[in-house]
């Protein structure tokens, strides 16, 4: 696969793509992801964190009454995203940072929404950690992302593509999330694999 993509490099690499996120996202979402911001983020209550907020295509979907803090590496995608809260009319705190090393306290949150973003996270497991870490007990994390499929050739379509986007981008095709969400300490709730075993819906609890 090569060597991973450094933090500071994949800091470039969505700086650069920040304009044109939203607009090249749109296909992927009709077609692979459809819905499932609505059901992520509908499950979301109190004090939430957003890891890997992006342009910030999760607002519009979140309940009226909670109080949403959004992280991301890019500065140039939180631009994107300050600018479509505003327009929402909604009030959001956003700051830069690392998914792998939160800036915050433990046990800050009450609920951790993550969508798109473990895929590019160079070490998932880490960036896994910390949200169990920021959670208060009880609390809610909830992803959506694209997966290694458990279909054998689509696997395999999968692992070439990867070798492509790994190194363009840091981005991740064949990750599975779910034994490493367990293996941090959260107990699965509700899961649902889309479109031939490659997107993944994920709600679980911290113990």
């Amino acid at each position: 696969m090569g060597k991973k993509l450094t933090t500071e490099r994949l800091r470039e690499v969505w700086d650069r793509y920040a304009p044109r996120y939203d607009r090249d996202i749109g296909f992927l979402e009709r077609r692979l992801f459809a819905g499932g911001r609505e059901w992520v983020c509908g499950q979301a209550t109190g004090n939430v964190l957003e890891v890997a907020i992006g342009t910030g295509r999760n607002l519009p979907h979140y309940p009226a009454n909670v109080a949403i803090t959004g992280l991301d590496l890019s500065p140039g995608m939180l631009a994107v995203a300050r600018t479509r809260a505003a327009e929402l009319g909604r009030v959001v705190e956003l700051r830069e940072g690392d998914a792998q090393a939160l800036p915050f306290p433990a046990a800050s949150f009450d609920t951790v929404v993550c969508t798109l973003g473990l895929c590019g996270v160079p070490d998932e497991r880490d960036a896994i950690a910390e949200m169990h870490r920021v959670l208060r007990p009880g609390g809610k994390l909830l992803l959506l992302d694209h997966v290694g499929s458990h279909h054998r050739l689509v696997h395999f379509g999968q692992w070439l593509l990867e070798k492509l986007t790994a190194r363009m981008c840091g981005d991740y095709m064949t990750r599975r999330p779910l034994p490493l969400v367990e293996q941090a300490g959260f107990t699965l709730q509700r899961q649902e694999r889309l479109k031939l075993g490659t997107v993944e819906r994920l709600a679980a609890i911290r113990n």
